[in-house]
């Protein structure tokens, strides 16, 4: 009994700061809502921002040239050329790799 008299007297003198202080480790690291979970969480949606960013730039990208091969017939011309390597009657194709 004589060992706890002098614990039971520090914990009664700072049960303030001891209870702030359970509270602070309770709230930054033990809690469903922890303030590391919540960094965690702003990270995440930091990385889905810029993976939406990046495939928002495909998409304008994609769609800007489906407008062109719509209407502009050379661009149709030229993608078969390009990538199916058709070519005029007149014509030779060299590959070059």
């Amino acid at each position: 009994m004589d060992k706890i008299k002098p614990f039971l007297k520090i914990v009664s003198k700072y049960k303030c700061t001891i209870t702030l202080i359970v509270f602070g480790i309770y709230i930054g690291f033990i809690d469903q809502n922890s303030l590391v979970r919540r960094m965690q969480y702003a990270s995440e949606i930091h990385d889905l921002n810029k993976e939406i960013e990046k495939y928002q730039a495909e998409y304008d990208e994609s769609t800007q040239k489906l407008q062109e091969l719509t209407t502009n017939p050379e661009a149709i011309e030229r993608i078969a050329r390009e990538k199916y390597l058709m070519k005029k009657p007149n014509e030779d194709i060299y590959i070059i790799e």
